[in-house]
């Protein structure tokens, strides 16, 4: 068998990983199926750095009772009138108590001077009156308190300032043990059991001080306090009352209305073992309990794994179909319509000329021909009709995408999420306009290229420059999107005329497979610029999700740490409280 220290790091190793799964761990995505996971990783991660791993290192530090409970239940006058002098602010107005003050004999200072425990509290000192400063615990040490007991009063746990509320939660979670003081009018309240309820489950060891109750309800007010205590598991907890009496000019009060409080506050400093106890029984029982709670974070790092996936394939989607939008738009004969047919007409005439296309191949040419040689034909006009046509397909299929991700996002868990983090995803990028035309410009280029390459012995030079390598570049793109299913009525037939007339020209310069392999290859140069263009879109939307995406291995690596921590801690002798034997434990309790 192991030694106790040794058996000792390996508990502590085992936490420590646990809560560095914890911490990066994130759940980014606001979804209401795991606020509640949410909520425990931060609860999980304040009560290991704040109380679990500082006690595991300092199991010999002082026994930290934190004193807390509802608004009004006079928490702050009970713990000046322990100590004997004002310590912590009281008065009528509330919330008084809207930082911790934490008493401790002048010996254990060091204990509690540096950040051992409550490390994201910085430290201050001086009177109760002054000024408080948030995110501060104060310090005062009294050397009524025996060493080895330190005394921590809390705000309200229902206080009306949330910040208070959520402190009094963390302080709670940080305590040895709870000393919980309520009223006679208070103590049913659902806020405080639901406090007392997680404090049970996991553990954490409780006293009750009934405070402010008439001298003749007392009995029967603690008798239904100890039946509901009870009920909930909790019956081995102390309860002490405190009747309603006048306070001494101090504030304070008087010596006899602390009773068995007083008394049993002063056997528990006086009293190594009985506080060992105590510290091993609430330690053991948090340790206990990580498991547990871990399985809620792991339920939520689930759900928002699985959402982060749904958000991602809905850009896939998006982008996916735009793609074959464009696609289908450069097959459909869609360019083929509008602007370009009427820029085609003049350049190769009036429709009388697409009544004679069927009947001599050789006039095709002569009227290309004369049209190249004679007044000065607009082509140009032609290819930039077919140019703005290409650019606004691709544009208007990027715009639409971006459309479809903010609009389905939107209705979608966590979608708004990313949104208001990122609210450039709303629109396609700015730049897309610019890399739009500059992308049909570059295509147009590499078809210019394709034909001079496959132009390059000496008669497919002299065919070409018969018609201008201009006008040869314009007819192969006409051809690569030469299908008409998506044009009606007289379009129909202008788009076939000029699509047959320009693969004509084509097929007597290239021939007829030479011409099929270069339609077919100058869409697909096109397609693969498109392709660059949408996947920088698509990874643009990606970047933007990444840091609200939990992998699927945060569930696997979160079950398998706590799942460690859980082996650890049932082995014999694994925590302090295998040391402690039987009466002592029943003594503490």
């Amino acid at each position: 068998m192991t030694d106790a220290a040794d058996e000792g790091a390996l508990l502590r190793g085992a936490v420590t990983a646990l809560r560095d799964v914890l911490d990066a761990t994130e759940l980014p995505l606001d979804l209401p199926e795991s606020a509640e996971g949410k909520a425990e990783r931060e609860a999980l991660l304040r009560q290991l750095d704040d109380y679990v791993l500082p006690r595991l290192d300092s199991l010999e530090a002082p026994l930290l009772a934190v004193v807390g409970g509802s608004t009004g239940a006079g928490k702050s006058t009970l713990v000046n009138s322990i100590i004997g002098a004002e310590v912590s602010q009281s008065g009528v107005l509330r919330p008084t108590t809207t930082i911790p003050v934490l008493i401790h004999h002048p010996a254990d200072a060091h204990w509690f001077a540096n950040q051992r425990v409550l490390p994201k509290l910085s430290r201050v000192t001086g009177r109760p009156d002054d000024r408080d400063q948030p995110g501060t615990v104060r310090l005062v040490e009294s050397a009524v308190l025996q060493p080895g007991l330190a005394l921590l009063d809390a705000p309200d746990i229902d206080s009306v300032v949330t910040a208070n509320r959520s402190l009094a939660g963390q302080l709670l979670q940080a305590a040895d043990m709870w000393v919980f003081v309520t009223t006679a009018a208070r103590y049913a309240d659902e806020v405080p059991w639901d406090l007392l309820r997680a404090a049970s489950e996991r553990g954490t060891a409780v006293a009750i001080v009934l405070d402010r109750v008439s001298p003749e309800d007392i009995a029967e007010v603690r008798s239904h306090l100890v039946e509901m205590l009870r009920e909930q598991g909790m019956g081995t907890s102390p309860v002490f009352t405190v009747p309603e009496t006048t306070l001494t000019p101090q504030g304070l009060l008087p010596d006899e209305a602390l009773g068995r409080l007083g008394a049993w506050l002063e056997a528990l400093s006086t009293d190594q073992r009985a506080r060992d106890i105590i510290v091993s029984h609430t330690l053991k029982g948090a340790l206990s309990s990580l498991g547990q709670r871990t399985e809620s974070v792991i339920a939520a790092a689930r759900v928002q794994h699985d959402a982060g996936r749904s958000l991602a394939l809905v850009v896939d989607k998006a982008y996916d179909s735009a793609r074959d939008d464009v696609s289908d738009g450069m097959t459909d004969g869609s360019l083929l319509r509008g602007e370009v047919l009427a820029r085609w007409q003049e350049f190769v005439g009036t429709g009388e000329f697409f009544r004679q296309v069927e009947s001599k191949i050789s006039r095709w040419r002569d009227r290309i021909t004369a049209a190249v040689k004679g007044t000065p034909m607009p082509a140009e006009r032609v290819d930039e009709a077919l140019q703005s046509g290409v650019a606004d397909l691709v544009r208007s299929r990027a715009d639409s995408a971006a459309a479809e991700i903010a609009r389905t996002w939107r209705g979608m868990p966590g979608g708004d999420s990313v949104l208001d983090r990122a609210p450039s995803l709303v629109t396609s990028d700015g730049t897309v306009p610019h890399r739009v035309e500059r992308l049909v410009r570059d295509w147009q280029g590499d078809v210019l290229e394709m034909i001079r390459a496959e132009g390059a012995d000496r008669k497919t030079t002299a065919r070409i420059a018969a018609f201008g390598i201009n006008g040869i570049a314009l007819f192969l793109m006409l051809v690569a999107f030469a299908h008409t299913g998506g044009l009606v009525g007289a379009e129909v037939g202008i788009a076939a005329g000029a699509s047959v007339l320009a693969q004509r020209v084509l097929e007597a310069i290239f021939g007829e497979q030479g011409v099929r392999d270069m339609a077919k290859k100058a869409r697909t140069m096109l397609m693969e610029r498109v392709d660059t263009l949408f996947d920088d879109e698509r990874t643009r939307y990606h970047a933007g999700l990444a840091p609200l995406l939990v992998s699927s291995g945060a569930a696997r690596r979160l079950e398998g740490a706590a799942r460690q921590v859980s082996l650890t801690v049932d082995q014999p002798d694994s925590t302090p409280s295998s040391t402690m034997q039987p009466e002592h434990a029943e003594a503490a309790s």
